[in-house]
């Protein structure tokens, strides 16, 4: 699965490189092709946010049952950084997360890598998949697997907002994931972009 992640990322990247190499500097400058958002359809777009959201597993999930038999859950606060790679209508990236559990969960952290399309003025809709490290407490176990998710993030343009922030600025984001197909992880937050 890693493999093909990396291939999917390699080929996609590509024609960032030919665009650069077929293309003079003076038109670049002057003709280049823009996102829906008016920004370079090709460059890095570095992001950080905050996402609160709960984590609910599966009694069958390899974290466990407790000792009075309920499934492992609590609700999280996270940190994510990431970049995210403008590909005209569309876009590669990757993100990190460090997030803070209660009840059940000591800690979560991890990385993924998501693919989708630019909608709207701002607007992202995505697929993610990578990999998710999960500290227990109160009787469940550490354990490591995939992590998939979904999401979308919308700009203050998109939801008739315009004017607060430039291109750059604020994102406010929904997602849902689950780990190995074990949890429901719903996450919102916003995300801050330049």
């Amino acid at each position: 699965m890693k493999k093909h992640i990396l291939v999917a990322a390699f080929a996609a990247l590509m024609p960032v490189g030919a665009f650069a190499q077929d293309v003079p500097a003076s038109e670049q400058a002057s003709d280049a092709p823009t996102a829906p958002d008016g920004t370079p359809a090709f460059g890095i777009e570095p992001y950080f946010g905050v996402l609160g959201g709960y984590h609910s597993f599966d009694k069958q999930s390899e974290l466990g049952v407790s000792p009075t038999g309920s499934r492992m859950g609590g609700a999280l606060i996270s940190g994510v950084a990431g970049v995210n790679i403008p590909l005209g209508p569309a876009f590669v990236g990757v993100e990190g997360n460090a997030t803070k559990g209660f009840s059940d969960i000591d800690w979560e952290y991890g990385v993924k890598g998501r693919i989708g399309g630019r909608a709207g003025e701002s607007g992202l809709i995505y697929a993610s998949a990578g990999y998710q490290w999960v500290n227990g407490k109160r009787g469940f176990s550490d354990q490591k697997d995939w992590i998939y998710g979904l999401g979308v993030e919308v700009g203050p343009k998109d939801i008739g907002l315009g004017g607060i922030t430039g291109n750059s600025g604020v994102r406010l984001r929904l997602q849902m994931d689950t780990y190995d197909f074990d949890s429901l992880r719903p996450m919102a937050g916003v995300i801050f972009h330049f």
